[in-house]
């Protein structure tokens, strides 16, 4: 694509330069076309706007009075090292564009430069952090991929929950998705995320179970270096690195209370601190939540803040379980033998008129997930085209004898098993650390190994 021709996205612009004049005018060519610009004079600025804001491209001119913008290069890159930084001077050299690149500038102009050559530029940073986002949201989703993803129902229920979400999707609001574990919670969050106006930004996620208090407040909000132990680098923190985009809270009933004020807070302003850091930040970041948890109820325990309650709530989209929407059992279990047929090598298999009445008869506590798993190891389990009634074990149970010490299987299999019993028996993940005596991060390693929900 010819990139004088590319209409860029907006960009966050820093543009750092000592002479007012310059300022003005590369900040109304800038915003001109669309983008979002915080113009200082002094690499002391510069620093302060880029501790409370996110910025995908800087502009620094090379002598800042008595400092030099070849300095400031690595400081900005080290607050966000996504940033793309132009260098621009009125004295330039061949040197001077050598070092400003080994100190990791991505672009070089001189003074004084058109409007076109600043389009250009800009469109070429749009399009690489467009595509870097695009590599981020892939490598998040990568080994997830699955027939679920398709969103075609007959259920009545459904349908209104779908439509609902795209009504929702253009806006901005604050969307709560209820429903059972396994309903498809976290796919209607990416379809949202989607159909938005923020498509092409990045759509991040964090498991609200999965972490510590003080681990989720970091990947929430991010750290700095030596704010609690273990932070041994600054951590810029999922919000500010799904800038302009979605961050979707999975499971959000099981928020710790000591972190609930700081994300009200983000919800009310967009404002919020890293840990360990006084200085404030803003971030332009969707949140979608989803929950398996009666929220009035954890209110009334005290267990969760009514006002973060009311602020989620905006927008609430009800999933209904798989054993209330019985007609689309056939379409997404032929989606699903498909699927696994294709990865175990398999021909193309269908379901006899029989496994198709059991599979709707049902009652699927675990929803669309142990459909998948039901499939999936009748995929396996069938040697012939037809899965039938056999095929299926609805409702495995676990085996009566649980291996013992000593039996001829693989220790990791042993740990296995030992983490997911105590994960059963207990209340929450600190608790069950504490029992194995390893620390959260720890556990949430092994469970992301072994595939432990």
């Amino acid at each position: 694509m010819d990139s004088t021709q590319y209409n860029p996205p907006p960009l966050n612009v820093l543009l750092v330069d000592d002479e007012l004049n310059i300022r003005k005018a590369l900040s109304a060519c800038l915003e001109a076309d669309g983008h979002r610009v915080v113009s200082v004079g002094s690499e002391t600025d510069a620093e302060l706007a880029i501790e409370r804001r996110s910025f995908d491209l800087a502009f620094v001119d090379l002598f800042l009075g008595k400092s030099s913008g070849l300095d400031l290069i690595p400081k900005l890159l080290g607050a966000a090292p996504w940033m793309k930084v132009v260098v621009i001077t009125a004295f330039a050299s061949l040197d001077t564009a050598i070092e400003s690149m080994k100190r990791g500038a991505t672009d070089y102009l001189s003074k004084p430069f058109t409007p076109a050559q600043v389009n250009m530029v800009t469109g070429k940073v749009a399009q690489l952090r467009v595509l870097e986002q695009r590599l981020a949201t892939l490598q998040d989703e990568l080994g997830q991929a699955s027939p679920e993803v398709d969103l075609s129902t007959q259920s009545p229920a459904m349908q209104r929950a779908l439509t609902l979400a795209r009504q929702a999707a253009p806006s901005d609001a604050t969307v709560l998705i209820r429903g059972e574990s396994g309903t498809g919670k976290s796919i209607v969050a990416r379809a949202i995320h989607g159909w938005s106006a923020r498509a092409a930004k990045p759509f991040a996620v964090v498991a609200c179970p999965a972490l510590s208090a003080e681990l989720l407040e970091s990947e929430l909000f991010g750290h700095v270096r030596g704010s609690f132990t273990g932070a041994v680098r600054d951590n810029p923190g999922r919000i500010v690195k799904s800038e302009g985009g979605t961050l979707f809270l999975d499971e959000i009933g099981e928020l710790p209370l000591r972190v609930q004020p700081k994300l009200l807070r983000f919800l009310q302003d967009r404002r919020f601190e890293r840990v360990g850091d006084q200085h404030t930040r803003q971030a332009d970041v969707r949140i979608i939540a989803a929950t398996n948890a009666d929220l009035a109820l954890a209110v009334a325990r005290g267990s969760f803040r009514e006002d973060l309650w009311y602020r989620l709530n905006v927008i609430s989209i009800e999933l209904p379980p798989l054993r209330e929407r019985c007609e689309d059992i056939p379409d997404l279990a032929e989606r699903l033998l498909l699927h696994f047929a294709r990865q175990n090598r398999k021909p193309q298999l269908r379901l006899s008129a029989e496994a198709i009445g059991a599979l709707q008869a049902y009652n699927w506590p675990g929803n669309v997930r142990e459909l998948r798993n039901v499939l999936e190891r009748a995929t396996i389990l069938c040697s012939g085209q037809t899965i039938d009634v056999g095929h299926l074990l609805l409702g495995a149970a676990p085996p009566t004898s649980a291996p013992r010490l000593g039996d001829p299987i693989p220790i990791e299999k042993m740990e296995e098993l030992h983490i997911r019993g105590v994960l059963s028996t207990t209340r929450s993940i600190e608790r069950a650390a504490e029992i194995l005596g390893m620390d959260t991060v720890t556990l949430w390693r092994r469970r992301k190994k072994y595939g432990i929900d």
